[in-house]
């Protein structure tokens, strides 16, 4: 799905309909890819070879984690995070994403149970499929936003705020 997300925006570049906010965004995607195969590569290899990883080239390291936090906070200071709960598919492109971190969190799931049993080599790749899956979120939502499209909110009214009513004083009576 990240590499059908990638297409797209190659589409909208050759079309010349990428909007140059989002330019950068196609290099975001195939860095997440990348980082995936160091993951994949990792819960891939047989307990007994675990000696035998590298970071940050088969197995998940502190650094890759940092640099996708980076990632994240630098996205997130570009576009207008929503406040409520979204309904993805306002774009192809969002839409693509969204299964994307769909997918990732399954493997999130999949990793934290692995990683409970003693399956997982290092103490990275929970939190790297964590922020990856998060880091998705925000790469769809920034495509909207530079797509101007309407992010669709879950509810269908906005949100009320309760009303706050006055109580008596009690007098103790």
């Amino acid at each position: 799905m990240l590499g059908l997300a990638r297409a797209e925006l190659g589409e909208l570049a050759g079309a010349d309909r990428l909007p140059p906010e989002i330019a950068d965004l196609s290099d975001l995607v195939l860095r997440l890819q990348r980082g995936l195969f160091v993951a994949g590569a990792e819960l891939a290899t047989n307990p007994d070879a675990w000696d035998r990883l590298q970071d940050g080239t088969t197995r998940v390291d502190e650094g890759m984690l940092i640099a996708l936090e980076a990632d994240l906070a630098g996205l997130e200071a570009r576009i207008e995070m929503p406040r409520e709960f979204v309904v993805p598919g306002a774009s192809r492109l969002s839409a693509a994403l969204e299964v994307a971190r769909t997918i990732l969190r399954r493997a999130e799931r999949r990793a934290v149970t692995l990683q409970r049993d003693g399956l997982v080599a290092g103490s990275w790749l929970v939190p790297y499929l964590n922020r990856g899956a998060d880091l998705l979120w925000v790469v769809a939502r920034a495509a909207e936003q530079a797509e101007h499209r309407a992010t669709v909110m879950a509810r269908t009214e906005p949100r009320r705020r309760p009303e706050v009513r006055e109580r008596p004083l009690d007098t103790g009576r």
